[in-house]
């Protein structure tokens, strides 16, 4: 799994997505949100959480040389032994949604789709180095694309890939993908869904619900604009529907805003409920939210399956 080497500055300036969104490379920004994130881990509440994901001893005479590490010797002139934690059993599965909704960009300084697909190249950088098996599932109306979960170091670039070719177009509709990628995975696992959620919540927690039936863990990483919030524009303003272009609406904001911000909040507040009655983790993110938060969460959910 080798990256660039970062550039030099605080490496929790990383996990501020302006500066994240400066840079164009999936594995640079991967490593560097984790690397800030892990920096910034003994300030915060999740304090005491392993994230080291290998350690290492003086070199003893009679180990095998494939575990030395190179890159130490080189800096320390000294010998190390790389010891790697056991390989665990954990499967986790990245639902990246791709619709056309994902493609909007108003108040944070990246689109949906790309805070969406930066958060789980770091999530997917994170797994690995824990040892765990990560998938990824592209979708919008349908499953676009499926990568199933390996563990092994290299299996990065393959995710990677495969969110750096997603493309955020045509309708959204979760649930006959959740209902297909439910019936595909039958041992536990942990399934991680990336999207602004603008469906039917009641066709979309059905879906989300089946992977519950199945055993599995879920956290939901709701992400949207900071405009898609507050509705916060100035002057006359021309709406229109990214998933239907033939939909638009011109008029002052502020006649709408008082409508729009209730039928928002009461989207959000039912996919919030919703999965507490279900047991499902559910995060609301606007791009403008550092990468730490979502981070955090996912940590406190691995720690629950151990």
């Amino acid at each position: 799994m080798t990256v660039p080497t970062p550039p030099a500055a605080d490496a929790r300036t990383y996990l501020d997505p302006e500066t994240i969104s400066r840079l164009t490379r999936l594995d640079l920004i991967a490593r560097l949100v984790v690397e800030g994130f892990i920096t910034g881990l003994h300030r915060s509440p999740y304090h005491g959480f392993s994230v080291e994901f290998s350690e290492h001893r003086a070199y003893i005479p009679g180990d095998p040389l494939r575990d030395v590490d190179w890159k130490a010797l080189a800096k320390t002139d000294r010998m190390y032994i790389k010891r790697y934690e056991e390989e665990t059993n954990l499967k986790s599965y990245l639902l990246l949604d791709v619709s056309g909704s994902m493609a909007y960009r108003a108040g944070g300084g990246m689109t949906k789709s790309r805070y969406a697909g930066c958060l789980a190249a770091a999530l997917c950088y994170l797994m690995l180095r824990q040892r765990d098996a990560v998938g990824l599932m592209t979708f919008g109306d349908r499953i676009r694309s499926y990568v199933p979960p390996r563990s092994v170091g290299s299996h990065l670039q393959i995710v990677l890939k495969g969110i750096h070719g997603a493309v955020p177009e045509a309708d959204t509709r979760m649930a006959p993908a959740f209902h297909d990628l439910a019936e595909r995975i039958s041992r536990r696992g942990l399934v991680v869904l990336f999207s602004d959620l603008l469906d039917d919540p009641e066709e979309a927690m059905m879906g989300l619900r089946h992977f519950r039936h199945r055993g599995h863990e879920v956290v939901v990483f709701q992400i949207l604009d900071p405009r898609e919030l507050d509705l916060d524009f100035s002057g006359e303003t021309r709406f229109f529907d990214l998933e239907n272009p033939e939909a638009r609406l011109t008029t002052q904001p502020r006649h709408v805003r008082g409508e729009y911000t209730r039928l928002m909040r009461e989207m959000i507040d039912t996919y919030r409920y919703q999965c507490a009655e279900a047991g499902i983790d559910h995060v609301l993110l606007d791009t403008e939210t550092p990468f730490d938060v979502a981070l955090g969460r996912y940590l406190v959910r691995r720690k629950r399956l151990g």
